[in-house]
């Protein structure tokens, strides 16, 4: 089980490209713990109809107290053997989460 953790704060543009990247991966056994970090745009909502549609989406609500602070939140909240951060505005190759999965398997990473 890999826990991606996104904090983000006003991110309305690119989170749903982030999210679909995501949900795009090769590797299924993942949980996704967003982080909205007091966002005051539409972001809330968009992360609302994600959650509704896929149950390994997660969303964590705080005021907003910066990214420091909501990946620290997004620690206490994963309990995957892995986590793995991504930023709202990125997006990754199908892929990738695979390759990471058994990377860290077969090399008995602890980081």
């Amino acid at each position: 089980m890999i826990d991606i953790l996104i904090p983000l704060y006003n991110n309305e543009k690119y989170i749903g490209k982030c999210i679909e990247s995501i949900k795009e991966q090769d590797f299924k056994d993942f949980n996704v713990y967003i982080i909205d970090d007091g966002s005051t745009d539409s972001t809330p909502h968009i992360l609302d109809l994600y959650a509704k549609r896929d149950s390994r989406i997660r969303i964590i609500r705080q005021n907003n107290m910066y990214a420091g602070v909501a990946r620290n939140r997004g620690i206490q909240e994963a309990r995957g053997k892995y986590i793995f951060f991504l930023d709202a505005d990125d997006f990754i190759d199908d892929d990738l989460l695979a390759d990471a999965y058994l990377s860290a398997e077969n090399t008995n990473a602890d980081v």
